[in-house]
C-alpha cells in the first residue's frame, strides 16, 4: 500500500481553516478531480469526479474531529483508498497536512495531486481571509 503526505502553511488561523476543509459542501472547491459531493446518511458522502476523464458516481465516508483538527475519509473498492487531513497552528497561521493511503501506483500523478490540492486550500481561504 502506498502512503503519500505533503504538507503546506497558510495565513489563515487553524479554526478558520479547519471550518472551510470541513464543510463537505467545500469539497470540490479543492480537489479538482472532484465535481460534486453531498452529505447522505451518517458519515456517508455522494460524491461525482471526474477519473481519467469519465465521470464516476460514488459513496464515500467523510469524518471530522473539531478537537483534533482532522478529517479522515474514504471509499470502498480495489484501491483501499484513505487519507487524513490535518491543521495544525503556525507562526503566521496554519499548517496543513494531507496523508492519501492507496494501493494505486502512480505515485508522481498522486504526489502532483495532493500538491494541487493544497495550493487550491491555501488559494481559497487566503483570498476570503
Amino acid at each position: 500500500m502506498g502512503e503519500y503526505e505533503h504538507s503546506t502553511t497558510v495565513t489563515t488561523g487553524p479554526d478558520a481553516l479547519f471550518a472551510y476543509l470541513s464543510d463537505v459542501g467545500n469539497l470540490p472547491h479543492y480537489f479538482s478531480a472532484m465535481k460534486s459531493a453531498e452529505p447522505a446518511d451518517g458519515d456517508a458522502v455522494h460524491t461525482v469526479a471526474d477519473v481519467g476523464g469519465r465521470e464516476v458516481e460514488g459513496e464515500a465516508w467523510f469524518t471530522t474531529d473539531a478537537d483534533a483538527r482532522s478529517i479522515r475519509w474514504g471509499s470502498e473498492g480495489p484501491n483501499h483508498y484513505s487519507g487524513e487531513l490535518r491543521v495544525e497552528g503556525a507562526d503566521d497561521g496554519s499548517r496543513v497536512t494531507v496523508t492519501l493511503h492507496t494501493e494505486h501506483a502512480d505515485g508522481p500523478g498522486i504526489d502532483r495531486g495532493l500538491e494541487d490540492t493544497l495550493n487550491q486550500i491555501r488559494t481559497n481561504v487566503q483570498a476570503a481571509g
